[in-house]
């Protein structure tokens, strides 16, 4: 007896297999850069902020306001506009109190001002450092894209002060130092000799953080050229708190990101030295009479270093005799006289880089920790130095937060750096910079609204980053109450297979085909 066979459906022509996505088409240079302007549209006014510092300052020794700080003006505007429109939660709360938390020691000590003009004045300084255009910055940016971009923004314009500040040294048109114009100031001029060192150092910063980040191999490398080329410009400087704070900061970076890896920089930069100093002579009379000047500053200190130490003595002074709420926003001039020594000079002595010779007043103790602590008391302090404490703290969290959720990627061992820790590294230098520095230097000037931006780079790193252990993305994942950020899409191919228009799989056979098969 024959067994019938089943009868089987007339093949169906399958269709051609569409592509998942279009042909790549090549896209001009000019369709590139378009792309990637409307790309960076929210971080441009801060772009120009770093841009517009690259402009020449007019020379004064009154200070106000320049045109980077009122671009920065715009910017906090663009910052609320946005705001408005999107109408959302942009930050946790544990993120508000800690941006916020420097308005209430700010305000007392405006209040306390010996005048109204100069609390509105100061006021208005302060909160323009410390609290609006970080948070501004802090807004505007959306994701580590953006975060590298304002980087390397930082780079290119170390790269240009830079430049001016060597070619001021080789052709004897800086500032003056030891009667000689050598000092490279950049385009900053004398009466702020603190500028180009500032930006440069931060250019560094940022070039050895992303050098030891985890881009391509072509941008790690562009990243330790840059770093390179900003040396000779940092030595020229001739600051010596820049100096400190920059190698404590390089150090710091480089040992996060790895023991070996900091050993083997550390070779590299060592050599590089010998060769700029021992073998090129860059500067090594006056290099080596400042380095030595370093360890001195107890056994035989210069004027400039006894003229710090008698203002710091009349800061602590103030302090004393009002010990919570200082004396005022704007009120150490007024109350430096009657509370310094008779060691305290006159002022000190600028010229050169296109200035006529000239006393400049001291008017702040260059350290931004007594300043505060003069002006401010006790409650400006902790206020103040408690929101930068909680951001570090909050950034070392995020850098640990990259490593571990790396899959056990560990730099410096073969194996590729962890993906965002170029950032966690250029938010950590940067604020432990700026920490170091303020131990020889407050603001003033027209470099201090970059201290601004460069706090609202760690601020969005530390409290907005989904590695932020306060960031509205970790509250969510850790809450369910609160929305979760949305998934990346998926990829169209990956769509496109557990589509219900795909193929389908195979059915069960019925037990009637199992009998037969």
């Amino acid at each position: 007896m024959s067994r019938a066979l089943p009868h089987s459906p007339p093949a169906v022509p399958h269709p051609p297999p569409t592509p998942c996505s279009p042909p790549a088409t090549a896209r001009s240079p000019l369709g590139t850069l378009l792309s990637g302007a409307r790309h960076a549209l929210p971080v441009l006014p801060v772009m120009a902020v770093i841009a517009l510092l690259g402009l020449p300052i007019a020379p004064s020794g009154e200070g106000g306001a320049s045109i980077a700080d009122a671009m920065s003006g715009l910017v906090v505007l663009c910052c609320a506009v946005r705001l408005v429109r999107e109408r959302r939660r942009p930050l946790s709360p544990g993120a508000v109190v800690i941006l916020a938390l420097p308005v209430v020691g700010i305000a007392v000590a405006a209040a306390g001002a010996a005048s109204p003009g100069a609390g509105v004045t100061g006021l208005t300084r302060y909160l323009q450092i410390f609290v609006l255009v970080p948070a501004a910055v802090l807004l505007l940016v959306r994701d580590r894209r953006d975060f590298r971009l304002l980087a390397w923004s930082f780079v290119a314009l170390a790269l240009w002060q830079g430049a001016v500040g060597v070619h001021q040294y080789v052709t004897g048109t800086g500032a003056s130092y030891q009667g000689e114009d050598v000092r490279a100031v950049g385009t900053f001029g004398p009466t702020d000799v603190m500028g180009m060192a500032t930006v440069v150092a931060f250019g560094l910063v940022c070039a050895l953080a992303l050098a030891l980040g985890s881009g391509p191999v072509r941008q790690r490398t562009s990243a330790v050229v840059c770093a390179l080329a900003l040396l000779p410009p940092l030595a020229l400087s001739f600051s010596r708190g820049a100096w400190i704070a920059t190698a404590l900061a390089c150090g710091a970076q480089l040992t996060l990101a790895g023991l070996r890896r900091a050993v083997k920089v550390g070779a590299v930069v060592a050599a590089v030295s010998v060769i700029l100093v021992g073998g090129l002579g860059v500067g090594t009379a006056m290099l080596q009479e400042r380095v030595d000047s370093i360890t001195q500053v107890t056994d035989a200190p210069d004027q400039s270093v006894v003229d710090r130490y008698t203002m710091w003595a009349a800061a602590v002074d103030m302090w004393r005799d009002h010990p919570l709420t200082g004396v005022g926003l704007k009120g150490f001039p007024d109350h430096r006289d009657g509370h310094a020594s008779l060691a305290l000079s006159s002022g000190s002595d600028i010229g050169g880089a296109g200035t006529a010779y000239s006393k400049q007043p001291l008017l702040s103790p260059h350290n931004m920790y007594l300043l505060v602590l003069s002006e401010q008391g006790l409650i400006g302090l902790l206020t103040l130095a408690g929101s930068w404490l909680a951001l570090l703290v909050c950034a070392l969290r995020g850098l640990v937060r990259v490593r571990r959720t790396s899959s056990g990627t560990v730099a410096g061992r073969g194996r590729p750096a962890p993906s965002g820790l170029d950032c966690a590294l250029v938010a950590c230098g940067l604020l432990g910079w700026q920490l170091v520095d303020f131990v020889y230097a407050d603001i003033g000037g027209p470099s201090t609204v970059l201290t601004g931006v460069c706090f609202g780079l760690v601020a969005w790193w530390a409290l907005v980053d989904p590695a932020s252990p306060v960031s509205l993305a970790s509250e969510a994942a850790g809450h369910p109450a609160l929305p979760a950020p949305p998934a990346p899409p998926a990829p169209l191919a990956s769509r496109a297979a557990a589509s219900p228009v795909s193929t389908p799989s195979p059915a069960a056979p019925s037990p009637e085909e199992a009998s037969t098969r």
